[in-house]
């Protein structure tokens, strides 16, 4: 499996790139990702401020996850200054906003070569109008530098004119194709945040149906998220065990000439196996993240 196919991607939160403290508090949490944001949390009279004080900040290091920047978009004046700026500034990925067609990936990248960027700085796209779902097999497979699918559902949902609702129905269609293609692709996948802070329930419950869907973690608005979204999309010491007991069988099994077996009742075969092998890796890359502190 891929380094970054088993790279903890839990909890994506959000941090506003003008936001100076918020950018401190960050070295603090434990998110496995900082998505640090130039884009819709920075009003357009602060952008340029915005984007040196978040350069500085990555540049001298020290946050706990991932460190991943969305930048405006990258065919305005803005957004092609914010590529420049971020190529060579030290974070893992570089967040597109609105990807509808996979000519924006491939366009970033260059624009990103052409600055500087280290050849392992990943691209991500977010994915957040219908057209972009209706494109998203294309986009998916449009470049080897896209590693990450980040699903934008509070924009999504507007352009659907579609409403917000507990169990999420008007937008599981899109929410599937797009795990779908993300699977088919070999990409990491996130789900979209949760509105309502002060909602800890149905934050919760969309955490275990975005699990439940297949993504591999879930973006974040607010710092106190970070431990539910952690706990949703992380394996359970139950997860584990039954891993570790199903490989050990299944090898016990074909030592003996058997392909297929029953544990504890239930049927298993190599595809069960897999499945365990990535639990098993998942568990010990959270492991290991949390050894690091």
């Amino acid at each position: 499996m891929p380094e970054h196919a088993i790279r903890p991607r839990r909890s994506a939160l959000y941090v506003p790139g003008d936001n100076a403290r918020a950018l401190e508090k960050a070295h603090t949490l434990d998110a496995d990702v900082f998505i640090f944001d130039l884009e819709d949390a920075v009003l357009p009279a602060n952008k340029e401020k915005a984007r040196d004080q978040l350069v500085a900040a990555v540049k001298a290091g020290g946050y706990p996850g991932e460190t991943v920047v969305r930048v405006n978009d990258p065919t305005s004046r803005i957004g092609g200054a914010d590529l420049k700026a971020v190529a060579r500034a030290g974070f893992a990925a570089v967040l597109l906003p609105k990807v509808e067609k996979p000519q924006q990936v491939r366009d970033a990248v260059l624009r990103l070569s052409a600055a500087g960027a280290p050849a392992n700085l990943a691209v991500w796209a977010m994915i957040e109008t219908p057209l972009g779902v209706l494109n998203i097999e294309a986009i998916a497979f449009s470049s080897p530098h896209l590693r990450c699918l980040v699903m934008g559902t509070t924009d999504l949902a507007a352009d659907l004119r579609a409403r917000h609702t507990e169990l999420r129905l008007p937008l599981l269609s899109s929410l599937s194709q797009c795990v779908l293609a993300s699977r088919a692709a070999g990409l990491t996948i996130l789900d979209g945040v949760h509105l309502d802070l002060e909602d800890e329930k149905g934050f919760l419950a969309s955490c275990q149906q975005g699990s439940e869907l297949g993504f591999d973690g879930k973006t974040l608005l607010h710092p106190k998220t970070i431990a539910g979204a952690n706990a949703a999309f992380g394996p359970t010491a139950e997860e584990v065990g039954w891993a570790r007991k199903i490989i050990a069988a299944h090898a016990k099994a074909v030592g003996e000439g058997r392909g297929v077996l029953v544990v504890d009742g239930k049927f298993v075969e190599q595809l069960h196996v897999d499945s365990a092998q990535q639990t098993l890796a998942l568990a010990e890359a959270i492991a290991a993240r949390g050894r690091k502190k």
